[in-house]
């Protein structure tokens, strides 16, 4: 989204929504970071009152936090709350599974595969963003799949809390490694359409997103100077080293693939961790 996109006057507190929410779940804005209403009133060219009124919007998603006398911050889950949530996020996902299995077409699983082998290359690219874009639009096309309406609206409603930080806290190259590997045994499942095999696959993932998540929030800055100091230090640097350089996992496999691979990538043999 560019920096000098401004709403044309119609519905501003719900054109507003989309636009700050998209700040969060795309990770520009980060878990504890404050909502700095001047600066998103001239970004987006409106006053305070229209604006106000989407964070409030956005407080209710669970997506902000609004404090009298402080205004809006990101919501930071805690440790408690990761505990609680992905184990229901884990069962919706493998429910959603065991379905897609049982219903899932040649058409629908060669999509799923060629998703996945876009996955796999930004992967080996160590190319971030459109990896989490390609992992959120599996994990959609499972529930789409799966054809069960119900269970779709209790995932969606769910997944708006944890989304932001789900997608977008940092994976450490092992974690991400992990991740991949979890996602080949997802493909071999639907393959096989092993609804059994698949839906404990998913359970594992979420459990894994979760130690991932736990480790995320506790490298975070937790003091309004340390998000600064973070801040202007993002800000200031520049990445350095090419894609396989910062991601040493994905170099690696990256050169035992290409001894061992020709079309879809197999079983992985690195340690996650």
């Amino acid at each position: 989204m560019s920096d000098s996109a401004v709403i044309v006057r119609r519905s501003l507190h719900g054109a507003l929504v989309p636009l700050v929410r998209d700040l969060i779940l795309g990770g520009e804005l980060q878990p504890g970071d404050k909502i700095a209403e001047q600066a998103l009133c001239a970004r987006f060219g409106v006053s305070r009152t229209p604006l106000r009124e989407a964070l409030k919007v956005l407080a209710a998603e669970g997506l902000l936090t609004l404090t009298p006398n402080r205004g809006a911050m990101v919501a930071r889950l805690s440790d408690g709350e990761i505990d609680a949530l992905f184990p229901i996020m884990g069962a919706l996902e493998a429910l959603a599974g065991e379905l897609a299995c049982a219903r899932v077409t040649d058409a629908k699983l060669a999509e799923l595969k060629a998703m996945h082998e876009a996955m796999v290359a930004h992967y080996r690219a160590g190319q971030s963003a459109p990896y989490l874009n390609l992992n959120r639009a599996f994990h959609e096309a499972l529930f789409e799949i799966a054809g069960n309406a119900p269970l779709t609206q209790l995932y969606q409603s769910m997944m708006v809390r944890i989304h932001a930080i789900r997608f977008v806290a940092r994976k450490s190259p092992a974690r991400w490694l992990e991740a991949v590997e979890d996602h080949e045994r997802m493909m071999e499942a639907l393959i096989a359409r092993d609804g059994t095999a698949l839906g404990t696959v998913l359970r594992e993932h979420l459990r894994h997103k979760a130690e991932m998540v736990h480790e995320s929030l506790a490298g975070l800055p937790t003091s309004e100077a340390q998000r600064g100091e973070t801040a202007t230090r993002q800000r200031k640097s520049a990445p350095t080293a090419s894609a396989t350089e910062e991601n040493p996992s994905a170099r690696k496999w990256a050169a035992s693939s290409s001894r061992t691979r020709t079309t879809r990538p197999g079983p992985l043999n690195t340690s996650a961790e």
